[in-house]
């Protein structure tokens, strides 16, 4: 039996913190604001994962009221996303996401982005999508206020 599941989040770009994004630490003079690292891309395959799950999303399981998640590292909400799916007797088949950004660009790291999804998710980086795009200086993206990040999954059960 097959799933899929559709994530999305955004943040807004502030300074003072480093940007976080696919895992991939990004150098620019502004990071994401969030509880934990505020990686959107990550934080869109995680509810990617919980929604082809019918699990709730990534604020019922990982609340930013809660301190044990204040600067968490993403990648640890998505590798417990991936371990509730695996429980579950569900395995990553691919992913695709799509980051949104004005600045700063993104292709020179798209590729470090698809390896360490990849590796968080226990697939090959060719079952991993990454794409960049601008909001063509369009909402709060276009004027460089914030990043958004949408995320599809597919997931099966493992026989």
């Amino acid at each position: 039996m097959y799933r899929t599941g559709l994530g999305y989040d955004s943040h807004r770009l502030i300074a003072g913190r480093p940007l976080i994004l696919g895992g991939v630490r990004i150098a620019y003079e502004r990071g994401l604001e969030g509880h934990s690292d505020a990686d959107a891309a990550l934080h869109a395959i995680t509810d990617a994962i919980l929604g082809a799950l019918a699990a709730g999303d990534i604020g019922e399981h990982f609340p930013d009221t809660d301190p044990r998640w204040a600067g968490a590292d993403s990648a640890e909400l998505l590798s417990q996303a991936v371990a509730l799916a695996g429980g579950e007797g569900y395995i990553i088949v691919n992913c695709d996401l799509t980051i949104f950004a004005e600045w700063p660009k993104l292709s020179p790291h798209k590729a470090a982005m698809q390896a360490r999804i990849a590796q968080i998710l226990g697939v090959g980086p060719d079952c991993v999508g990454v794409k960049a795009k601008t909001n063509e200086h369009m909402g709060f993206i276009g004027r460089g206020e914030g990043i958004a990040a949408l995320a599809a999954i597919l997931i099966k059960r493992n026989a």
